[in-house]
């Protein structure tokens, strides 16, 4: 199970890093994990300080921690 985990925790990694900034909708749709397994893989990432969620309206939006310290270094 930790592994399967392991796996959507590096796919939402690799989205977020892609695409910048998600819902928490979006991501999930996007990954296509298993809804628990999704769940505790975002909680793995919040606990390891690497995402930064923010609410929204009735949901959250996820980010990678690192993300705006790239983008104010790329400038």
């Amino acid at each position: 199970m930790q592994e399967e985990i392991g796996l959507t925790a590096g796919k939402i990694w690799h989205t977020l890093d892609a695409e910048n900034e998600l819902s928490l909708a979006r991501l999930k749709k996007v990954v296509g994990g298993k809804s628990l397994v999704f769940d505790w893989a975002v909680g793995w990432l919040a606990r390891e300080d690497k995402i930064v969620i923010t609410p929204e309206k009735r949901s959250f939006r996820l980010r990678l921690k690192d993300a705006q310290e790239r983008a104010v270094g790329a400038s």
